[in-house]
Formats: C-alpha cells, structure tokens, sequence
C-alpha cells in the first residue's frame, strides 16, 4: 500500500486552491545533514520561533530558532546537523506546540518529533493489502473503543485497552465469529483527556478532544514516551485485522478541538482555523466550544491531506466523520474525490447533523437532508433508531420495541435505505420529509451506538418491569431490522454479548466498570451471540439483503400490508440464489403471536424464536404466516 506519497503533493495540488505561497502541511523536512521547518502562520505574526529539544517531556530547548517570512503566510527555519530523535515546538507568541501535522510525538503531544516512519512499520507492512469488498452494503461494521473491548479480565486477551489487544487472536477470532468484516474504533488520534504520564491512574474518555489529529494516542500504545511505539502498534493492528479480513474505520473530529486558546491551529495561526459568528463570537456548532472553519482553504486542504495521511501511513479503509453536519459539502466532496483517486472502496460516512447552530447557511453543510448532493458518503439513519427503541432526546420513552404504533412508517424507510420508494409514505416518517439517500449504501443502518445508552439498557428504561427473556427478544428483534435493511449495518461493541452501562447515557468518561464488555455475558446468554452470528451470515449469504442500488431495491423489496405493530417485506424475484428466490421478513413487537398474510407458496422457516438456520428450521404451506410474540420471522420459498 505504501505507494501514494509520490503523488499527495500533485494531488493536493490540483485539486485545491492553496492560499498564496502556502506548502502542503509538511512541516519538517528531514535529511541527515539539515532540516528544514515550515509553518503556516500569520505574516502580520511579531515573531516566530522553532525550538528544538533532546527530550519530548520536559527539560530546557537546545536550540531556539527565529523563523523567517519566505512567502506569505509561510515561515521557514533550516536548522543543521542531524536532528534525528530530536523534538522541536513552534512558537508564535501564544504558547509553544507542536504544530498542527505533527506525524509523531512525544508524551502527551506537547512536542513534535523527528523519526524514521519506515522503521516504524511492522514486518511485512509493504505486504499488507486492503480487505476486498466490493460494494458498503458487504460491510458489518463494529464499532468499538480500545478499552471497553479487552481491558476487563474476563476478555482474556493481552495487552488490554492498547493497540495490541487486536492482535491477539482471541480478540480477532470473536470478530470473525461474530461475522463483522469492519471495525470503527473511536478517535484513536492524540486526544487531551487522559494524561498519558499518569497510566497507572485509570482514566477514561471517549476521546472526541483532539490534540494532534495525525498521530496515534500514547494511552493505547504501550510506552507514550517513545514515538515510534504509538505508530508501530497502531501498525501492528491494522496488520493484524486485515490479515483477518477485517478493515479499520478511523472515527476522525475534525469539527472541533480540545479547546481554542491552547489548540495547535489556533496558537500558530490565530482565529483562521475556526468559525465566528456576526457578532464576533466563536461559533459552537459542535456544543463544544468552538467549530472549525472547514470551508477555508487551509483547513479544507489539512482535512484532504490528513484523510489521504492516515490511508498511506497507516493503511486506513474508512473514516467516521464526527458531527459531520459542521463542516461544508464542498470540503467532504473534495476529500470524496480524493480518496477515489487512491481507492473507490474506501468508506466514509459521519453525523448528518450538528450539536448546535453552525455559522454557514444549513443548506452549504454536511448534514443529513443535503446528502444527495454528497454521492459516495453515508450518514446515519436516526429514523430507523428511534423508530426501534424510541427519540435521543428522551431515554423513557419507547417505540416500535416497546409495542408502540405508529413507527411503522419510519422503520420501513430504514428498511428501503433511506431512499424513495413508493412504498414509503414519508408523510409519516419521523425526522424526515423526503428521502435523503441517492443509493441505500448512503444510510447507516443501527439501533445503538457508543454516545447514548446501549440498547440492553434503553428497552430497561423504556419498558419498566422487562423480564431477561424479554430484553433478549427484543435486542434479537432489533438487530434484525438492521441487518435485514438495505443500508450499511452498524453494531455497537458487546450488544451481542448483551452489554449493559448501568443506564449511564451519556459514559464518554465513566470508569471501565461502566464502559467494558463482561465477555462472561457469552456464557450467560449464549443463544444472543448464536442469533448475531447466524443473522450476518444470512445477510452475507444472500445478496437479496444488500442489494446496494437504489433501482434494484424498488424493483425487489415489497413491503407487505400489516396492522400496527407489524413490519413485513419480500425480497421478491431476486436471483441471488435459485433456491431463495424470495424472502420474506416479518419482524413483530407485540407481546401476541400475530398472522401476517403473504402470497400463496412453499416455504421454508429459516428465522424463528430467536433461533436462525439457513438450512432450515421447518417448512410450511399457505398465504399465511404465523410470527410470534416480539420476534422475527425470516421464510422464503
């Protein structure tokens, strides 16, 4: 994969307006005899000075450096002898850091340093290959954060909470059994929140507070201290996945940082990184603090380059872009056609929504109901969640799981992948008016996610008095409805081992006994991991599921007549197999067996209480379906 560096520069070039004079975000160039620095700050800045130091934490610098003006906004310090191992800061009056495209740091990010990158690559790197998948409706993503997934004892794997947990086979074989060919790992970039000096503390944070957004977190590598330690088992694990077949989603915040004042962009170039509203305040769009200014022409370029970074040095297959709806359609469009320019397969997807206003027009901005004008990008389908297990904004209140009517509607457009199908009155879809998606590989299909509560948890808030049986019928329900959809499924970490958080919602800092996954949960409820298992399988087996066009859905999905409650569909005429020529899915949330009428046929059952076998668990025939009580019914003929 290492073969796109010679052609970053070119293609930055063409594709992007550089501000007058303005370089590519590389700011140390590196030879054994001299090293040139580069920043993009200010020509009005009083003065600009590089640092060097010998060490990447604390100590006095060895060498201050004034920095000259060699273009505008552009200046430059060449410093000789060889620096490699040295650590160097930039300096224009606001603070020291380590500028904002550091490639490699010391503890806690406060320093860049200068390193070998090819010595950081792990045996074989220049072998390793991107996992084939044909088209995002093949993907099973999961999403997962470093520590929740091995650091509790009872995983068994090694080295949890780092890097290097996934590479311990244990870790991966799970993944494989589970049927997931993607994993999202939330930020895995130096982020400020935990203080990589005091890892003997337990500390805990999602990570969504960027430092150094091109580097790897020195909290899930095994010796922050080192630089090369962070990239090399960040390495190790990309290695490892997709020697499993399984590819790496980088969940990537551009949308803001840490904070301003003390944030890389804003200490070398004050204010041209970040949005303002008209009355000269900071914008918040991203209930943050502060929103970045992704329109303009230096931050559209850092966002492109970094994307094509992380995919050249580290060999990443999709990004998850936080709050997707900060930043303008033009820059997300720009870094679509970058990343076909180096491989059409690379998936990327966000939030089609802010957390507050955004000081640009909604109709320029990256949000859900502008996602027809962003081919090749997917959001997340919100109609679809809520219409399952009930709104974001209200934890008590149920839906479609809880036995409530009216959510029909919403759930079948999930079905569809969010684009228009006649069958679809979107008069009563929740949230949205008109379809947003172009092709069903636009929508993220999903019922739960790391930033609210897990879907065990929510049917316990929203159904008083749920029994286990209960809570394992439904969770099974659910997951039906996503995997079965036509859009791209999404599974958050451990709800098939029936993860709960204690009813936290919001758990970004909770400790890792809130957070982890209790892999004793697989000898308690067996049967859950059975039904995730089998459903990917089903869905990986028949491509009727996963169709991936928006005409070949209208054409085959048939959304059945039901009462309320009840959501039924055939996937009709579809020669994906001779053998399945059409499937039917009923999926059913009342507490009552219910009958579902369905055209004249032979059948097989396949799905049935909680149970899935492709080969078949009985066979029937008739026009009438029997689906009992808070379960799915898959058959076809």
């Amino acid at each position: 994969m290492k073969t796109q560096k010679t052609i970053l520069t070119g293609l930055l070039a063409a594709m992007l307006p550089a501000a007058a004079g303005a370089q590519t975000f590389n700011e140390a160039d590196y030879t054994p005899e001299q090293t040139t620095f580069r920043l993009f700050a200010p020509d009005n800045a009083k003065t600009v000075k590089l640092r060097i130091y010998k060490a990447g934490h604390k100590g006095r610098p060895e060498r201050t450096v004034k920095m000259e003006r060699t273009a505008a906004d552009t200046w430059t310090a060449t410093v000789t002898g060889n620096l490699m191992g040295r650590f160097y800061t930039f300096d224009t009056g606001r603070g020291e850091c380590a500028g904002v495209f550091a490639k490699a740091v010391g503890v806690n990010g406060q320093r860049a340093a200068i390193i070998d990158m090819d010595k950081t690559d792990p045996a074989g790197w220049n072998d390793d290959r991107r996992p084939v998948v044909k088209s995002p409706a093949d993907l099973v993503i999961y999403e997962m954060h470093h520590r929740d997934y091995s650091i509790d004892a009872s995983s068994g794997i090694a080295n949890g909470g780092k890097f290097l947990a996934l590479t311990d086979p244990k870790a991966i074989t799970h993944l494989k059994e589970l049927g997931v060919n993607a994993v999202h790992i939330l930020p895995s970039f130096d982020y400020a929140s935990v203080d990589e000096t005091r890892l003997s503390t337990p500390q805990y944070n999602w990570g969504y507070d960027p430092v150094n957004y091109n580097v790897p977190d020195g909290s899930y590598s095994t010796d922050p201290y080192k630089p090369e330690t962070r990239i090399r088992e960040f390495k190790q694990m990309v290695q490892a996945l997709h020697k499993a077949g399984i590819r790496v989603i980088l969940d990537v915040v551009y949308n803001h940082t840490f904070n301003i004042d003390g944030s890389n962009f804003q200490r070398t170039y004050p204010d041209y990184f970040y949005r303002k509203t008209a009355d000269g305040k900071y914008s918040d769009g991203s209930g943050c603090g502060n929103e970045t200014a992704s329109e303009r022409d230096m931050m559209r370029r850092f966002m492109v380059e970094s994307v094509l970074y992380w995919i050249d040095e580290y060999h990443i297959d999709g990004f998850r872009f936080d709050l997707m709806g900060c930043h303008d359609i033009e820059t997300m469009n720009a870094i679509r056609k970058a990343v076909d320019e180096v491989d059409p397969t690379i998936f990327i997807y966000g939030e089609g929504w802010s957390a507050g206003s955004c000081a640009l027009p909604k109709e320029q901005l990256g949000l859900k109901a502008n996602m027809k004008a962003m081919p090749g990008i997917a959001a997340f389908s919100d109609e679809l969640r809520d219409a399952l297990r009930g709104p974001f904004s209200d934890d008590t209140k149920g839906a479609f799981l809880a036995g409530k009517p009216g959510e029909e509607e919403s759930i079948k457009f999930g079905i569809a992948g969010a684009i228009e199908h006649p069958q679809v009155d979107m008069s009563k879809v929740n949230y949205s008016t008109e379809a947003w998606a172009s092709q069903p590989t636009q929508m993220i299909s999903y019922v739960s996610c790391h930033d609210d509560m897990c879907l065990t948890d929510r049917l316990r808030a929203s159904i008083p008095g749920i029994t286990t049986d209960e809570l394992i019928r439904l969770d099974m329900l659910a997951q039906t409805a996503v995997l079965t959809s036509q859009g791209v499924p999404f599974i958050l970490s451990g709800e098939e081992m029936l993860r709960d958080k204690k009813g936290v919602h919001n758990s970004y800092n909770s400790p890792d006994s809130i957070n982890r996954l209790d892999w004793n949960n697989m000898e308690r409820y067996p049967q859950v991991m059975d039904y995730y298992k089998n459903l990917t399988r089903l869905r990986r087996n028949h491509p009727a599921f996963r169709l991936g066009s928006a005409d070949l859905v209208r054409r085959h999905l048939e959304f059945l007549p039901t009462q309320p409650g009840l959501v039924a569909f055939r996937l009709k005429d579809y020669a994906g197999r001779d053998d399945w020529r059409n499937i039917i899915v009923i999926l059913n949330a009342a507490k009552q067996q219910r009958k579902v009428a369905i055209p004249q046929g032979n059948y097989t059952i396949v799905c049935h209480e909680g149970k899935i076998d492709e080969n078949g668990l009985s066979t029937f025939s008739g026009s009438e379906a029997t689906v009992s009580a808070q379960s799915a019914l898959i058959l076809h003929d």
